[in-house]
């Protein structure tokens, strides 16, 4: 009868290893990261006196309701916040039509000066936002649209990282896609709009996030063409809070905290698009 030999010694797996230590890190990053919002949740809920108070208060307390109400009371934040919804919805989407339909055009069109053109576009990216706002402020003034809508929304439509992500992205839908609609009799425009933005959700979803977040945090322009407190988007709104002989942290963190809950409803339905989005056109087809 034979005896089988001894076991062989399971040799680890370098691999694994560095696995775990990888996805320790990533914790331990994704902690350091949700540290900041915790404390701004825990802040909302108390007085400027406890904020600063010695231990610091690390439970909520039961203040949120009447730094809430001071909100309300001391400045137009009502006001403000729809200001601030208006403004960035009607942005995104009108951001979306022009990226969208601009990154096609540079990506399926043949015409003379494309590639310059696209070229000026990403060369625009290298160029500081400051340097547009006083030519930007005084076209405000000549054509009316100080304490305005139209004023925030128009001038920024044709945003140029908007037209490069979707022109890569636009450069992974197939050519014989777009030439088989247009056999069957499809025009430009229904080929677009069936054919190219049903394939192109999870970019248009990046682009989503891109426009409504960078519009809903904007604060200098805002800042120079609303003149008036009617007018203020929720940024500039919290802006007024700090007084020169004191502030209100209770009522400006609780706004802050505010002001962050649409960026993250935003984000949560539109998450399972975003990497996928910005991944679009790594890969030519």
């Amino acid at each position: 009868m034979q005896h089988p030999g001894p076991r062989r010694r399971r040799e680890p797996d370098p691999t694994r290893s560095l696995s775990a230590v990888l996805t320790a890190f990533v914790a331990l990053g994704a902690v350091l990261m949700l540290v900041p919002f915790a404390w701004l949740v825990v802040a909302s809920t108390h007085s400027t006196n406890e904020i600063f108070s010695s231990p610091p208060a690390l439970l909520p307390g039961d203040r949120f309701w009447t730094n809430l109400t001071g909100l309300f009371d001391s400045l137009e934040f009502g006001t403000a916040v729809r200001n601030s919804l208006v403004v960035s919805t009607v942005y995104t989407a009108l951001g979306m039509l022009v990226c969208s339909t601009a990154g096609y055009a540079f990506a399926k069109f043949q015409f003379r000066g494309r590639n310059a053109m696209f070229t000026v576009i990403i060369a625009s990216l290298a160029l500081p936002g400051q340097v547009t706002l006083v030519p930007l402020f005084k076209m405000m003034v000549a054509l009316g649209w100080l304490n305005s809508y139209q004023g925030l929304i128009l001038p920024n439509l044709a945003l140029p990282f908007g037209i490069f992500l979707m022109r890569q992205a636009m450069q992974s839908v197939p050519d014989e896609l777009l030439q088989a609609a247009r056999v069957d009799g499809a025009g430009e425009f229904r080929t677009f709009f069936q054919i190219v933005v049903p394939t192109m959700r999870p970019a248009l979803a990046a682009l989503a996030i891109f426009l409504f977040l960078g519009q809903w945090n904007d604060f200098v322009y805002p800042l120079i063409v609303q003149r008036d407190p009617a007018a203020y988007t929720l940024p500039v709104s919290l802006a007024t809070l700090h007084g020169v002989q004191s502030t209100d942290y209770g009522q400006l963190l609780t706004g802050t905290l505010i002001s962050v809950v649409p960026v993250l409803v935003l984000f949560l339905f539109l998450q399972r698009y975003f990497v996928a989005g910005l991944l679009a056109g790594s890969v030519k087809q």
